[in-house]
C-alpha cells in the first residue's frame, strides 16, 4: 500500500517522507500504516530499497499564525476548493536497511540515491519474512549494527519493535534466537540507563 512520498534526505541512509493526506491517495492511509518499526519499500532506479520507519514529525506551518483569515471547514474545501493545499501533515523518518534486486532481498547499505517524490509502500508480512531470511531459510539481521549507529535515541526501541514483529513471523528455532536477542536488548537498555 502506498503511504507516502520522499521529500528530503538527512544522509545517504536517512530519508524523510510525507504521509499522504486524505485527498492525495485513493486508499485511506491510517496511522497503523506508518507506525514505528513498520518496514517499507521505496521504488528506486535499480529496484526497490527497503527501509524501516524510525521517527515521525508533525508538520503544522499555520501554528502561531494568529492573523485574520477567511477559512472554511475541510469538508467545504473538498467541495468548493479542491485544489486547496493543506499544509499540515505527518513526516516519517526512514532508515534504509537493504534492497531488492531482481534476484531477491539483500540486507545492508543500499548504494542507490533515492529520487524526490519516490513512492513509499508498506511491506507485507510475507515480504518482511522474505527480507529477513536467507536462501537456506536462516534468519538474518545484518543491519543490526547499522541501526545501532544511525537510529540514535530510538535504537533499542526500534530493534525491540523489529524483534517483536519477527517473532510472529518466525519458526520455533528462530523465535528462540529472537528471544535471546530481546533479552540482550533489555539488558543493554538497562545498563544504558544506569550511566
Amino acid at each position: 500500500m502506498r503511504i507516502a512520498k520522499i521529500v528530503r534526505s538527512n544522509s545517504h541512509v536517512d530519508y524523510v517522507a510525507r504521509v499522504f493526506g486524505s485527498f492525495e491517495s485513493n486508499e485511506a492511509v491510517t496511522p497503523n500504516d506508518y507506525r514505528f518499526g513498520q518496514f517499507v519499500k521505496i521504488a528506486g532506479h535499480a529496484g526497490a530499497v527497503v527501509g524501516v520507519i524510525y521517527n515521525s514529525f508533525l508538520l503544522n506551518s499555520a501554528y502561531g499564525d494568529f492573523g485574520p483569515r477567511l477559512s472554511t471547514s475541510q469538508e467545504q474545501n473538498a467541495i468548493f476548493s479542491p485544489d486547496y493545499l493543506n499544509e499540515q501533515g505527518v513526516l516519517i523518518g526512514l532508515l534504509l536497511v537493504g534492497w531488492h534486486d531482481g534476484k531477491g532481498y539483500q540486507q545492508g547499505l543500499p548504494r542507490e540515491v533515492l529520487p524526490i517524490n519516490a513512492d513509499v509502500e508498506t511491506l507485507s508480512d510475507d515480504e518482511v519474512r522474505a527480507f529477513h531470511h536467507t536462501a537456506t531459510n536462516g534468519l538474518e539481521l545484518k543491519y543490526y549494527n547499522h541501526v545501532t549507529t544511525h537510529a540514535g535515541y530510538f535504537t533499542f526501541q526500534l530493534l525491540s519493535s523489529i524483534v517483536e514483529q519477527l517473532e510472529g513471523l518466525a519458526n520455533e528455532r528462530d523465535r528462540a534466537r529472537l528471544q535471546v536477542l530481546r533479552k540482550t536488548l533489555a539488558w543493554q537498555q538497562t545498563l544504558g540507563t544506569m550511566k
